[in-house]
């Protein structure tokens, strides 16, 4: 900042020097002393006139002089038009520095110096899982500084893929693109760099780009099918293009490869929840008017509880299972996707299936002897037509 400014004041002298000195009245001085020496020279040639003819011939010589030479005129020209020209100087510095503080970058160029020195203590930061995640702040000026570093090291991936992770945080997709590029294009065999770029390019507003990393995540599924992070992000992309059955179909089959207790489940299980709403399958609902048999009429206690379940009709796993206590009869209650045995599952991917009835006597799922139950076959979901249901006695303790 000092060399500059003494580069502006040096620039400003040159400027003043060039405005006065072409002004400088040395003109006016030369014709003074012209006219002085012409004048005593007279003087001396009219020593030889006689008294009388020189005294007029002297004064008439000083008037010649007088007006020839206006000094107070021009004296007052002089330093008028100095004044002028000092004024004007002055005005080009005022303008001129004016202009300077109105548009320089020195605070720019300042915070750019300071996050270029700090670049190595933030990267050490971030790469230490044991310190304190940086503000927001803070990793502006990594980015920054990393910017930077990367003009003189244009071959660092890592570089290009730290940059990258920054612009997802900063929310600025245009450096985080570029970025995950440039990191891709100098590792094309690196999975991680693979899926970094893909990522981006399926969270872009541009159709054609969520088209290329679509591509690129199938192709990494392909190679590395035990790569989790890939169908998370095809799914992911699938939701955002309205497509929900294709990301539910997804995310199920990482649900199957997810081991209990892992924290992605968790995440999987919403997106398949939001999905179903988004799509409107959660509006898949079944109606089922329960009917007792004579024989069941009489021997019904007044406490037990009621089991009902739908299955697909192939496998014995319920779909859906709804406990109430024993009420009054005919009953018809409706089941839906809160009552689904798995988030993950629910009424839309079972459009026929049997429904079953269960009343037991101890709230025991399992059939006793002694129970009574029934079950009937359906071919769609309409909740406007129920699914009608007799129970009779369990003719033994199977079901």
């Amino acid at each position: 900042m000092t060399l500059i400014m003494t580069a502006i004041v040096v620039l400003l002298i040159a400027v003043a020097g060039l405005v006065l000195f072409p002004w400088r009245d040395r003109r006016a001085a030369d014709r003074d002393a012209l006219n002085r020496a012409l004048y005593h020279s007279r003087l001396r040639e009219l020593d030889n006139e006689p008294p009388a003819a020189r005294e007029a011939l002297v004064r008439e010589l000083q008037q010649s002089l007088l007006a020839d030479i206006p000094a107070s005129s021009a004296s007052a020209r002089t330093g008028t038009g100095r004044s002028v020209l000092l004024a004007g100087v002055l005005l080009v510095a005022a303008v001129s520095l004016g202009l300077f503080m109105a548009t320089n970058s020195l605070n720019a160029v300042t915070q750019w110096q300071a996050a270029t020195r700090e670049t190595p203590a933030l990267v050490a930061r971030v790469m230490d899982p044991r310190a304190a995640p940086l503000s927001i702040e803070a990793m502006t000026r990594l980015g920054l500084g990393l910017r930077t570093q990367l003009q003189d090291a244009p071959q660092n991936g890592a570089g290009w893929a730290m940059l990258g992770r920054i612009g997802m945080v900063l929310g600025d997709a245009q450096m985080a693109t570029e970025a995950f590029k440039r990191a891709w294009q100098l590792n094309s065999q690196s999975i991680e760099a693979r899926l970094d770029y893909a990522e981006v390019l399926v969270r872009s507003a541009q159709p054609d780009d969520n088209d290329t990393g679509e591509q690129m995540l199938k192709d990494v599924m392909a190679q590395a099918p035990d790569n989790l992070r890939a169908p998370g992000l095809l799914a992911f992309s699938a939701f955002r293009a309205q497509r929900y059955p294709e990301a539910i179909v997804i995310w199920q089959a990482m649900l199957a490869r997810l081991p209990a207790g892992d924290p992605r489940r968790m995440a999987v299980a919403r997106g398949i929840q939001q999905a179903r709403v988004d799509s409107g399958m959660d509006n898949a609902k079944l109606a089922v008017k329960i009917t007792l048999s004579p024989a069941t009429k009489k021997a019904l206690p007044n406490k037990g509880i009621l089991i009902v379940s739908v299955t697909d009709g192939v496998s014995a796993m319920p779909v859906v299972v709804k406990k109430l206590p024993l009420g009054h009869f005919p009953l018809t209650i409706t089941l839906d996707d809160t009552d689904a045995m798995l988030p993950e599952r629910g009424l839309e991917q079972v459009s026929q299936g049997i429904v079953k009835v269960h009343l037991s006597r101890d709230g025991n799922v399992a059939v006793q002897p002694g129970d009574w139950t029934g079950e009937q076959r359906f071919t769609s979901l309409n909740p406007a037509v129920p699914v009608d249901v007799l129970v009779a006695p369990s003719p033994s303790g199977a079901g």
